[in-house]
């Protein structure tokens, strides 16, 4: 698929949702509250949905790869959490409670490679050992839920840890990290679909036997995509952490749903992952609206602002139809040989 086909099709339908969404919303705001619509969508505005919408398009493009080869990584949200928990006991490791950016940077690599064990781990489970990939994704995501706040409480005597460091920014007070995403969301678009490992990749979940026939191995690249995913949903919770500076326990933990998001997000996208970014942007605009609300003071209840994400969903899916999944997802393949 090429930039043009994909852009006159997914990007302008979500892009002009999202664009009659925010337009439509902020004239009824304007018309009820007296409030100029440039004060609700500023640069702050834009520059806190791209950091909002970050970790959620990592773990998208890592959760579409996976399914893009027949395996569904449904356990996005207990590699996130993995991922910003040992992001965060890293920095502390190295740092205490003054970690350096230097820090900071070391403990977004380990928490990569930590995830990147894990997931091999996950990844023999499920394609050697043809566990089950629901129930193991939700496995995952338990452990993750009652791991993190459990080591947390030893670490630092609560299930939250204490203020750490948080990445800094460059000019106009942009992360880093956000262009770090964007890097990413453009090189899995180039690798999915203007390589021979990417066209692998689609024939794996599509095609395995063709696959297997042309002599390539579909066992080991869905191996590749497993682990990838796990990589770059551990890599979406370190983000998560390195802007907020430290990690939160309570609750669903502060990764707080977002490996599900994801998972929405590159359905959205239709397994692309610029379609998937767009989505995630979507979720994290619709996400800071609440935030900037109270900050231009208009009164609206904070729990009908955080349903608008979910409302958005529903409107996708309702005007766009379903996604067409690949033909063998969640299918274990055997060798003929």
């Amino acid at each position: 698929m090429s930039v043009a086909d994909y852009t006159s099709r997914t990007s302008v339908r979500l892009g002009g949702l999202v664009l009659l969404v925010a337009v439509a919303f902020g004239a009824a705001v304007t018309f009820t509250d007296e409030i100029a619509l440039d004060r609700v969508f500023t640069f702050g505005f834009l520059s806190r949905s791209l950091e909002m919408a970050t970790p959620i398009a990592l773990a998208a493009i890592g959760g579409l790869y996976a399914e893009k080869s027949g395996v569904f990584n449904i356990g996005l949200e207990g590699f996130m959490i993995f991922g910003a928990f040992s992001a965060a006991a890293t920095m502390y490791a190295l740092g205490g409670t003054a970690p350096t950016q230097g820090h900071v940077w070391a403990a977004l690599v380990a928490s990569v490679l930590i995830s990147v064990a894990l997931t091999t781990i996950f990844a023999v489970l499920l394609i050697r050992y043809k566990a089950d990939q629901i129930v193991a994704g939700l496995a995952v995501w338990f452990l993750g839920l009652g791991f993190a706040p459990f080591t947390a409480a030893i670490i630092w005597g609560s299930r939250s840890s204490p203020g750490l460091a948080s990445i800094d920014s460059l000019a106009f007070g942009q992360s880093p990290l956000i262009l770090l995403t964007i890097l990413i969301v453009l090189a899995s678009w180039a690798f999915l679909y203007r390589t021979r490992y990417g066209y692998w990749i689609q024939a794996a979940g599509e095609n395995p036997e063709a696959l297997d026939t042309a002599g390539v191995d579909v066992n080991r690249v869905r191996y590749a995509t497993v682990i990838f995913s796990g990589a770059m949903a551990g890599l979406g919770g370190a983000v998560l952490l390195a802007h907020a500076g430290n990690f939160v326990g309570t609750g669903e933990t502060m990764v707080d749903g977002r490996g599900w998001i994801g998972i929405v997000a590159y359905l959205f996208g239709n397994y692309n992952p610029i379609g998937a970014a767009g989505a995630a942007l979507l979720f994290g605009a619709l996400d800071m609206l609440n935030v900037q609300f109270q900050t231009v003071g208009i009164d609206l209840p904070a729990r009908l602002v955080n349903l608008l994400p979910y409302v958005a969903v529903i409107v996708v899916l309702t005007a766009w139809g379903k996604t067409r999944m690949p033909d063998s997802v969640g299918e274990p393949y055997e060798s003929e040989e």
